[in-house]
């Protein structure tokens, strides 16, 4: 293999993050939304909740039809690049990220919304204060989207074509050297992965959002 580690855990980092900034732009949005309403989320959210568990080779099957060259996103030639694994993931995400911002974003509604609304706030001011007071979930959630993100193997393998230097991410890098039976490589690049999801947790319960899962 004629990557470096480091090279390929550079590009998985630069993937992941930037399909967790892609999905945060639309899901944060529809999360307030969701939060502010009193029927919708009644429909929604169950919905959304059941899908966060989609096997990722389906995001990537779905994806895949859609990108390839008879599919109706074809002439966009996002097929085995970059993009295509960033939108893949970002679309992998969303529901996780929308279920968790909307319990967060309604919990504060509730308390700092209902407040803010009582001191005369309008409803541009009391989004601000909702937004600010549940910093710390909103952070937690998006972390949390990103390991989720980093650590699949479907959709990156599917869309992304495992490209050496180019789409080959840690996920796709340990599944091709196994089968290599180059094991020592696997590891290193299995055991980069555990530390990034051991920060990832740690960074979760130092966010302050461990109150969205067991608390400490």
């Amino acid at each position: 293999m004629s990557e470096g580690v480091l090279e390929i855990t550079a590009r998985s980092l630069l993937i992941s993050g930037s399909a967790t900034i892609l999905a945060t732009s639309w899901s944060l949005p529809a999360s307030i939304l969701l939060s502010e309403r009193e029927r919708a989320p009644r429909i929604v959210i169950p919905i959304v909740e059941s899908i966060v568990g989609m096997p990722t080779v389906l995001v990537g099957l779905l994806l895949y039809m859609a990108l390839s060259s008879s599919g109706p996103l074809g002439y966009l030639n996002l097929l085995y690049t970059p993009y295509a694994i960033i939108l893949g993931q970002a679309i992998l995400v969303t529901p996780l990220l929308i279920s968790v911002l909307y319990r967060v974003l309604r919990e504060a509604t509730r308390v700092y919304g209902e407040l803010a609304e009582s001191l005369g706030a309008d409803a541009w001011q009391r989004r601000a204060t909702v937004l600010s007071q549940s910093l710390s979930g909103l952070m937690g959630a998006i972390v949390m989207s990103f390991s989720r993100a980093i650590g699949e193997l479907g959709v990156a393998l599917m869309v992304g074509g495992n490209i050496s230097g180019y789409t080959r991410v840690m996920t796709t890098a340990i599944a091709l050297e196994v089968s290599k039976g180059n094991f020592e490589l696997a590891a290193s690049l299995g055991m980069i992965l555990l530390s990034i999801s051991a920060l990832v947790s740690i960074a979760l319960r130092l966010l302050g959002a461990t109150r969205l899962g067991d608390n400490p």
